[in-house]
C-alpha cells in the first residue's frame, strides 16, 4: 500500500511520519522531492537556487524527480507499505498556475499511473504556520511567505477534491492544530 502525507510546510508531516517509524519498521519511508540521489540534486536546485527558474522549468524538474522516484523507490517496493512525505499531489498544488487536467496527465506519465491508495492531509491555520515558519531557517520556496503557503494549502484541497473524481483514493483530512498524540492515533487507525 502506498500512503502519502500531504500539507504545506510546518503542519507536522515529518513529526507524524517519524512517529509511524516505530510502528511500521518494515515500511519504506521516502519523500518527494529528494527520495533518490538525482532527486536530492534536483531538490537542491529547486529549493536553494539563486536564479529565477521559469514556472514550466520548475514543473518539469519536479516531474523528473517524480519519474526517477517511481523507478527507484515506488516500483521496486510496490508490494510493501510505502509511506511518503509528499507526492504528486503537492506537485499539482505547488504548480498552481497550471490546470489540474494537464498536471494529472503529466504526473500520471511520470508515475507510470502508480498513484497512492491513501492520503493523509494535514491542514494548518495561518497562526500555526506563521509560528512554525518563524522558528526555522527558510529555503527558496518558503521565502515566498505565508500568503503563498495559504494559497498552496487551498490548492491542495482543490487538488484532493479533483482526485476524488479521478482515482479510487482514500483521504483523511486532519486539523494540524490538534495534539501530536491525537493526530498520531487518527493516522495509525487510517493506515491500518
Amino acid at each position: 500500500m502506498y500512503v502519502v502525507f500531504e500539507g504545506i510546510d510546518c503542519v507536522g508531516k515529518s513529526t507524524q511520519i517519524d512517529l509511524l517509524k516505530t510502528s511500521y519498521k518494515d515500511a519504506i519511508f521516502t519523500l518527494e522531492p529528494g527520495g533518490t540521489d538525482l532527486g536530492k540534486y534536483l531538490r537542491n536546485i529547486l529549493l536553494n537556487n539563486t536564479y529565477k527558474i521559469h514556472k514550466r522549468t520548475e514543473l518539469l524538474l519536479f516531474l523528473a524527480d517524480r519519474a526517477q522516484h517511481f523507478e527507484e523507490v515506488l516500483k521496486p517496493n510496490r508490494d510493501k507499505l510505502i509511506i511518503s512525505d509528499r507526492s504528486f499531489i503537492s506537485g499539482m498544488a505547488y504548480a498552481k498556475d497550471f490546470e489540474n487536467d494537464l498536471l494529472f496527465i503529466l504526473n500520471g506519465f511520470a508515475l507510470n499511473q502508480f498513484f497512492p491508495q491513501k492520503v493523509i492531509f494535514l491542514k494548518g491555520d495561518e497562526k500555526l504556520i506563521q509560528e512554525r515558519l518563524d522558528q526555522k531557517k527558510i529555503d527558496h520556496i518558503e521565502k515566498r511567505g505565508i500568503e503563498y503557503f495559504l494559497k498552496v494549502q487551498e490548492k491542495l484541497e482543490n487538488v484532493l477534491d479533483f482526485l476524488k473524481q479521478k482515482l479510487n483514493i482514500k483521504i483523511l483530512k486532519l486539523d494540524a492544530n490538534q495534539s501530536k498524540d491525537h493526530l498520531h492515533q487518527k493516522i495509525k487507525e487510517f493506515v491500518q
